[in-house]
């Protein structure tokens, strides 16, 4: 097998315009529409809007790679980096990491791309491991990295990249490109584009011992940002999470050649999904704003609790819906109480009602 880093036109990539050209209009549009409608969240709404959003992609971008992490312990990291909290609480070692790196893109999207920046995302994404030989450092090992699936007996090598004594070169030549095709640089290169290249550029030369996945799709996101001239705010890892196959099988493709039309495509396209997810929750959080303007003065405490309970949820809300159980356990109130603020919530017009008996469930009604 010939890798595409061994072809003689590595790493000039080859690919039809005309494939993402529609994509890239639609995601320059969806971002005017997306930051008009963010004018409209009042400021707490807009905390609550970054964390949520940078949260997922910090969980999702680890959970592509096997690792689960705590959810409140990379939300209260996130919050505390971010000036939102006092909150002194111990926060885990890789949860810590990864909310550094992803407020750092929040923050810093507009610095050029550094070796020096690589390595201190290596170094926190790899927070608290012990297994590794090279932290905060491109590898230098004799033996080839390779991405491996299969028994050991009969090994399928899904990828090789290039040799350790080959990356600091590599990694000079990928640096320099991606600033060059900043909007700034000397050879700009539209935003879907440049964060597909990007993303498999870097990926393809697998300069880290681990973690490559991860600072592959933040690259991605800095390159988004410095188009847009704002932190991106999209839901990649998320989009990329719930169909994890594609993402595999389109990068497997595309490491075997330098025309890489099919993986712009996918990867744009994977990109204005992501985008369409924050538009979301955009749009759930003005209408959140709204119900409580024509609502709050209508609700007693219990379905006030109950209602922020389920706002905390986002978009998807809970799954399959609230029941009076759910209802019991937020409000701690009796039976004969349940029954009777969820009656009055869907006369209200605030929740609708589906199903009946046990499986009656309850959900917002939002514009």
């Amino acid at each position: 097998m010939t890798w595409n880093w061994q072809q003689k036109d590595w790493p000039h990539f080859r690919y039809d315009a005309k494939i993402v050209a529609d994509l890239e209009r639609q995601f320059y549009q969806n971002s005017g529409h997306l930051l008009g409608t963010y004018q409209h969240v009042n400021k707490e709404d807009k905390d609550t809007l970054t964390v949520a959003l940078i949260s997922d992609e910090a969980l999702k971008t680890s959970e592509i790679e096997g690792e689960f992490l705590d959810r409140y312990s990379v939300q209260s990291s996130i919050r505390r980096h971010l000036g939102l909290t006092n909150d002194t609480s111990k926060i885990l070692p890789a949860e810590d990491g990864i909310a550094k790196v992803i407020v750092d893109l929040y923050r810093n999207y507009e610095e050029p791309l550094t070796h020096e920046i690589l390595f201190t995302w290596h170094r926190l994404i790899t927070q608290g491991r012990r297994d590794l030989e090279f932290v905060g450092q491109y590898r230098a090992h004799g033996d080839p990295m390779q991405v491996i699936s299969g028994a050991v007996h009969k090994p399928k090598i899904h990828f090789e990249a290039p040799p350790s004594s080959s990356i600091p070169q590599e990694m000079k030549t990928f640096i320099t490109w991606f600033n060059e095709s900043a909007p700034s640089g000397t050879h700009p290169l539209p935003a879907l584009t440049r964060a597909s290249i990007a993303h498999l550029y870097f990926v393809c030369i697998h300069p880290f011992e681990d973690g490559n996945g991860r600072i592959g799709r933040a690259i991605a996101e800095k390159a988004l940002a410095q188009c847009l001239s704002a932190p991106s705010l999209i839901a990649l890892s998320l989009t990329i999470q719930k169909n994890k196959k594609a993402y595999y099988d389109n990068l497997e493709k595309a490491n075997k050649s330098n025309e890489v039309s099919g993986w712009l495509h996918y990867f744009s396209s994977t990109l204005v999904q992501a985008q369409q997810s924050a538009q979301e929750w955009v749009n759930f959080l003005i209408q959140k704003t709204k119900l409580y303007d024509q609502f709050k003065d209508q609700l007693n405490p219990r379905q006030a609790k109950a209602l922020a309970r389920i706002f905390q949820e986002g978009p998807e809300g809970f799954q399959g819906g609230l029941s009076a159980s759910n209802y019991k356990a937020i409000t701690k109130a009796p039976h004969a109480t349940v029954t009777r603020d969820l009656k009055d919530l869907v006369e209200q017009g605030i929740f609708k009602q589906t199903g009946t008996f046990k499986s009656t469930r309850y959900h917002l009604v939002l514009e």
